[in-house]
């Protein structure tokens, strides 16, 4: 492939090497606090740096894909790319909130406000040609990825005011000041996105030397070239891709990589619904699946292999924030533009009901974006008022938080657990009528335009229709005509970058550590931008600003503060109706798979398995 310098075409700059950063350089660096693992550390606490290697682990997943590349809009991304061939600066320990430790770099030498980061690359980085990483391939990735990325790269990587070769082995990156937040106070001392250092140490690193720019938005299949411990070896399109292990793999004994990559092969293999998938599981065609569906996990895993031990169900605990699941209203839809529609609608969700009768009580009521965590502004059965910080900031923005929100006290509705939920209804009508609709007939119109209230909701597969379906039926009740449609995965995917919907059902993962990404979520700038996360069109002057305290904070009660004014400035929007969430993560897996006895505090972690001889 054709060589490119790509620094001034992509409007960014590769600069002689200025006065050094004045700080001490580290072996990891963590948002919060310090890191856990002493410099030198042999290995994570959470593997078995003694694991047998070898065997192939096949993986099932339902879809299709038509790229290999992760890192653009286009197309869908074959599964395991980022995870086993394109390698970070950094790896993140899966045992504290947010820290790194060295991968492609051997140390960071970070500034004290955070306003730079320099990397050290180990001399001994290596792509899977052989070529070395330079300091050249780090800044061609940051402004290839900043101009042809995906929308999240593109945002955060604007971050990096400059990119400095040091050396062969050295980059340092400046970043920008945050800009104020809506409503501070002028003469503030300027403040630094204290995540960005992080988030560069996770960038993913291309080899300067294999890219041609002229092709690298478009959908392909030729597998790319990285520096990760697995190679691409063979590409079924749209059904499968086999990933094989590197003997000659630069990194295999690093301490953040001992006890991992056990693998000799990994293979993805795709389905096109969850049932097919299922049934291959059952089969032995698939080693482990994870599983979401409570019906099926109390009662679907009934097969001879269970009962023999040959198939094994295991419960996964995690210390980490359960995040979102919800039905989203598409705000920038004219239905649901008023928000005591979308209050309505919230309050005839029946979640009691349709907990008992659709998935064996085994599901719990979600009532925050950071659920199951200290980061929340509703605990569970514990009152959480907002603190001082939060009320100082919230203060600018009068009306952007609720009374109860900010009191800690709101809870969604409880219903009785019947399938008529007529208290709720009662509720949800005259919060209806408060928006100007009437019912004629069996049909529920607005007053003034005549329209009747109606909307469909999105979905990309048929598990998804008993709850839509539940949920559209109690609507019909008060006149709101809600359709189900289910259509192929391409076409989700499709309508979902363009933000052609009216309702889906999304989720949020939740870390202990919120950064940038609730920028991709939640941000006004992501609101207009194709193919973010920010899936309801929130434009909300209150969440950026709380976003951008967030990013700011300096040390953790700051922090938490922040993150939980943002919890309560999006639940008082009513941008979603919140679902439910599982209180362990449920894998079944076939008994030659073996896994350290420890877990660690993001959970359920593949990469630490190992298969054992069962001979």
């Amino acid at each position: 492939m054709s060589q490119y310098v790509f620094a001034l075409a992509a409007g960014g700059a590769l600069l002689i090497a200025g006065p050094p950063v004045q700080s001490e350089p580290t072996h990891a660096i963590a948002m919060h606090g310090a890191a856990r693992e002493p410099a030198g550390f042999l290995h994570f606490p959470y593997v078995t740096p003694g694991a047998p290697k070898g065997g192939r682990i096949t993986l099932g997943v339902t879809g299709s894909f038509d790229s290999i590349n992760p890192m653009i809009v286009k197309g869908e991304a074959a599964a395991g790319v980022r995870d086993f061939v394109i390698e970070s600066l950094m790896a993140r320990g899966q045992d504290e909130p947010f820290t790194l430790y060295p991968l492609l770099a051997e140390s960071v030498d970070v500034a004290a406000d955070r306003s730079a980061i320099t990397f050290t690359l180990n001399p001994e980085a290596r792509f899977a040609d052989g070529a070395p990483v330079t300091a050249d391939d780090v800044i061609f990735s940051i402004e290839l990825l900043r101009e042809r990325g995906r929308p999240n790269h593109r945002t955060f990587y604007k971050k990096v005011a400059k990119a400095e070769r040091l050396s062969d082995r050295i980059v340092r990156l400046t970043f920008s000041p945050s800009e104020p937040a809506q409503g501070e106070a002028a003469g503030q001392a300027v403040k630094y996105d204290r995540e960005m250092p992080l988030i560069m140490g996770l960038m993913p690193v291309l080899p300067k030397h294999k890219i041609t720019l002229e092709t690298f938005e478009r959908t392909s299949l030729e597998a790319p070239l990285g520096s990760g411990p697995y190679l691409i070896s063979k590409i079924d399109p749209g059904r499968s891709i086999t990933y094989t292990r590197r003997p000659d793999y630069w990194g295999k004994d690093l301490p953040v990589n001992r006890g991992r990559y056990n693998f000799d092969e990994v293979r993805y293999d795709y389905f096109l619904d969850a049932g097919a998938q299922f049934e291959a599981f059952k089969n032995g065609q698939i080693d482990l699946r994870g599983e979401d569906d409570p019906v099926r996990w109390a009662s679907g895993y009934r097969v001879a292999a269970v009962d023999e031990g040959r198939i094994i169900k295991s419960e996964f605990g995690s210390g980490t924030p359960a995040g979102m699941s919800a039905l989203v209203f598409n705000t920038r839809r004219a239905q649901f533009k008023d928000q005591r529609v979308r209050q309505a609608l919230i309050q005839m969700f029946n979640f009691e009901w349709v907990n008992r009768t659709l998935f064996y009580s085994l599901y719990k009521r979600t009532q925050s974006f950071f659920e199951r965590s200290r980061l929340a502004s509703i605990g569970g059965s514990d009152i959480r008022p907002a603190d001082e910080r939060e009320k100082k900031w919230l203060s600018r923005f009068p009306g952007a938080v609720r009374p109860e929100i900010m009191d800690g006290a709101y809870r969604f509705p409880v219903s009785d657990g019947t399938g008529h939920n007529r208290e709720s209804a009662k509720k949800a009508f005259d919060q209806l009528t408060a928006a100007g609709y009437a019912l004629k007939g069996d049909r529920l119109v607005h007053n003034e335009t005549g329209k009747r209230l109606e909307f469909e909701i999105l979905a990309a597969s048929s598990a998804q229709v008993p709850l839509l379906t539940s949920f559209a039926n109690d609507l019909k009740r008060l006149g709101v005509a809600a359709r189900v449609r289910v259509v192929d995965s391409a076409q989700y995917q499709s309508r979902l970058k363009d933000y052609d919907y009216d309702m889906i059902q999304a989720s949020w993962a939740a870390s202990l550590s919120p950064g940038n990404e609730q920028l991709f979520r939640w941000s006004s700038a992501a609101a207009k931008t194709p193919g973010t996360f920010n899936y309801a069109g929130v434009e909300n002057p209150a969440a950026d600003a709380m976003i951008a305290e967030m990013l700011g904070a300096a040390g953790p009660e700051d922090f938490t503060s922040a993150v939980r004014a943002l919890d309560r400035v999006l639940l008082s929007g009513d941008y979603v109706i919140p679902l439910y969430h599982g209180p362990k993560t449920w894998i079944a897996h076939w008994r030659r798979l073996k896994h350290p006895d420890t877990v660690p505090l993001f959970g359920f972690n593949l990469d630490s398995w190992w298969i054992e001889d069962e001979k």
